[in-house]
């Protein structure tokens, strides 16, 4: 299980990597065909498509590298009994939030497929399509969160290092 998990993190983050290319690629035909004079209509609303597509699909595995930005003011100066209380806290209250952003993400990419939902701009593009790389991306990160949950609630200690590219679990 724990190779599966690692393997769906890790093409969220390269699905991540190619909407940000995306993302470069749109601004690039944007200024181009300023320059050049020429129009290519949506490229500011597919720019900010991948870039809504790509910072959903990195957050799962973010989380699973250590990069999420963490403040230890608090952990630093208890004792590891409460650490380990306030890390089984911490996971579960953002759990709950990354599986109501996951719920509140997937519906409303339902309810836009549904009703015909499409974009005010020029593009005119169904926007169930930009919303499926939120909603996938919440799903992800709410399995990763449950995934840290499990994992503190064993008593496992994650180590993360940057120079490995995936983490390492110690106990």
């Amino acid at each position: 299980m724990r190779h599966v998990l690692d393997r769906i993190y890790g093409a969220a983050a390269w699905a991540a990597a190619l909407f940000m290319i995306g993302t470069l690629v749109m601004i690039l035909l944007s200024v181009t065909g300023r320059l050049l004079d020429f129009h290519i209509r949506g490229t500011d609303a597919y720019a900010g498509y991948c870039m809504a597509a790509a910072a959903f699909l990195a957050l799962a595995h973010t989380l699973k590298r250590g990069e999420h930005i963490r403040v230890t003011l608090i952990l630093d100066h208890v004792g590891s009994r409460g650490r380990q209380a306030l890390e089984i806290w911490s996971h579960v209250a953002g759990l709950l939030c990354a599986v109501l952003l996951a719920w509140f993400a997937t519906r409303l990419a339902w309810q836009s497929f549904q009703f015909n939902d499409i974009s005010q701009g020029t593009d005119a593009t169904p926007l169930w399509i930009p919303q499926m790389g939120m909603a996938l991306g919440s799903v992800i990160f709410a399995i990763a969160l449950a995934d840290e949950l499990v994992a503190t609630l064993r008593g496992e200690k994650l180590r993360h290092r940057a120079s490995d590219s995936e983490p390492v679990r110690s106990e």
